[in-house]
């Protein structure tokens, strides 16, 4: 079964690949900008010498991928070489096809805000689904994950918004002197580590509520039997009425938070103080409506990803 879910996360990393090419033959090439990363040099120099991407990504992505197999993780490592290898050959194989009738794309130049916020969109729903498998894009990816091995201290995030700010000054130049595809850039950044960083969160996210409760036990029992999760129990006690109470605090799944209002209402003189938890580490159960563990559907790896 382990070896059935390892095959079926490369089969999504090589999807994923395959979806990030389609994206920059739609919506980033016809509309000359350069996306993040290294990629986005790589789309510089194609515009410049017309060297495709697919042969530029497979030079720059092989040795960093061999630096970071050999500095920070081998899993991580080959999981990105599936991405780069399958992205690349992506690339050379639809650079053979004519997409001219549905690339986005306007002659005057009207709208074509709307090709950088599709393919920012695009490619943070691929991010998201690459650091669920363990895996990264490659390019500035690589090179900041090595840094911040050896330099924790470092923020990983800020290293690539630096590359990527790199990269958008130069594209000032490659691109006509013009403030356009520094601007168009500056969005696909924007909308790709939003889209990202919000969809990788999603399934951490969680509800905690504070309980205030002359019954502990039953509000408990009703807790762990519909939802297969438990509270923790502090005396409490109302510093105006004097009146000896309890406190339950309870860390639910978001599509939980319903059932846990519905059992506090089911008891009198309990109110509850409800929080968003923005994440939750450690062994926490994602668990569905009715009370069964949502089991992950890819392999983590090592979980080496950042």
């Amino acid at each position: 079964m382990p070896t059935m879910k390892k095959f079926w996360t490369y089969l999504v990393i090589a999807f994923v690949a395959m979806v990030a090419a389609v994206n920059y033959e739609l919506f980033i090439f016809p509309n000359q900008f350069a996306p993040a990363g290294l990629n986005g040099i790589c789309t510089m120099v194609q515009y410049i010498t017309g060297i495709s991407v697919g042969y530029l990504s497979l030079i720059v992505n092989v040795p960093l991928a061999l630096w970071c197999y050999l500095e920070v993780s081998k899993p991580v490592a080959l999981r990105s070489m599936v991405y780069v290898i399958t992205f690349s050959l992506g690339l050379l194989i639809l650079d053979r096809v004519d997409f001219s009738t549905v690339a986005y794309a306007t002659d005057n130049g009207t709208s074509k805000i709307l090709g950088p916020l599709v393919a920012g969109i695009i490619q943070g729903y691929v991010y998201s689904i690459l650091v669920k498998a363990s895996a990264y894009t490659g390019g500035t990816d690589f090179i900041s994950a090595i840094l911040h091995k050896r330099s924790p201290e470092k923020s990983f995030f800020s290293m690539s918004f630096a590359i990527n700010s790199l990269i958008a000054v130069c594209s000032f130049f490659v691109y006509g002197y013009q403030m356009e595809p520094v601007i168009l850039c500056i969005l696909y950044c924007f909308m790709s580590t939003t889209v990202g960083d919000k969809l990788m969160k999603s399934g951490r996210e969680a509800i905690c509520f504070e309980i205030i409760t002359d019954y502990p036990q039953e509000i408990s029992d009703e807790i762990i039997e519909k939802l297969h999760h438990t509270t923790t129990l502090i005396p409490a006690k109302g510093m105006y009425s004097g009146h000896e109470t309890n406190l339950l605090i309870c860390v639910v799944n978001k599509n939980q938070a319903t059932t846990v209002s519905a059992i506090c209402k089911g008891y009198p003189n309990t109110f509850a103080i409800v929080d968003p938890v923005r994440e939750v580490m450690g062994n926490f159960k994602h668990m569905s409506t009715s009370g069964k563990e949502v089991k992950e559907v890819l392999d983590a790896g090592d979980g080496k990803t950042l």
